[in-house]
């Protein structure tokens, strides 16, 4: 099972609010991988809205993107990408 993370830097001044994460979890729902999104020691289900959304990751906050599975390369490569697409990394 290959498994692949990447840390990220919110650089929206609104954070990763609900429009972003909505299309999130949305592409993240896409792939077979598990794929969990952690913020100062806490993980959550990243095909989770409510999980992302608990998450908090306002300006400025360092979060970790990792994804388990055959499809997890690939996963995690959209997702970075999906984030930049609607402006939230740095």
């Amino acid at each position: 099972m290959v498994t692949v993370e990447r840390s990220v830097k919110i650089g929206k001044r609104l954070g990763l609010h609900a429009r972003p994460a909505a299309e999130f979890v949305k592409l993240a729902s896409k792939y077979v991988a598990e794929i969990s999104v952690g913020k100062d020691g806490t993980w959550v289900n990243g095909k989770s809205i409510m999980g992302v959304m608990t998450l908090a990751a306002e300006y400025g906050s360092k979060v970790t993107i990792r994804a388990e599975g055959d499809d997890a390369s690939e996963a995690l490569e959209a997702l970075v990408a999906c984030l930049k697409r609607e402006e939230v990394l740095e």
